[in-house]
């Protein structure tokens, strides 16, 4: 790096961060940049190079009127027993199921929003 460069940076060390925030907005004036539209494409391009192909369902809450209904389902698709079923519904925030396929999330998280429980896919 150029001394001019290394002297600079020396400086924007030696800022407050009030300071900092204020040399950041008046360049952006000055240049008609923005901060932030340059680490949003950055941030955004991660996750989709990612996508997701398993899912944990987890059953977040449910409308107390619907309870039993509930518990049926969780029942069912966690081959628990009645009490089991119950503690589970009642202990909520709680996993049902882990590392399902996509499509199978979405029937389960389908299948337990029908009867009125509340599902959140992780």
């Amino acid at each position: 790096m150029s001394e001019k460069v290394t002297a600079m940076i020396e400086e924007i060390k030696a800022l407050t961060v009030l300071e900092l925030s204020e040399l950041v907005h008046a360049l952006e004036e000055e240049f008609g940049v923005s901060a932030a539209a340059m680490a949003a494409p950055a941030a955004a391009a991660a996750p989709a190079a990612e996508e997701k192909t398993e899912f944990d369902v987890v059953l977040t809450g449910f409308d107390a009127a619907a309870k039993i209904k509930v518990i049926k389902v969780v029942r069912e698709i966690t081959g628990q027993g009645l009490a089991d079923a119950k503690a589970t519904v009642e202990g909520a925030p709680k996993t049902l199921k882990e590392a399902v396929s996509k499509d199978e999330a979405e029937a389960l998280k389908k299948q337990i929003e029908e009867v009125g429980g509340k599902v959140e896919l992780k």
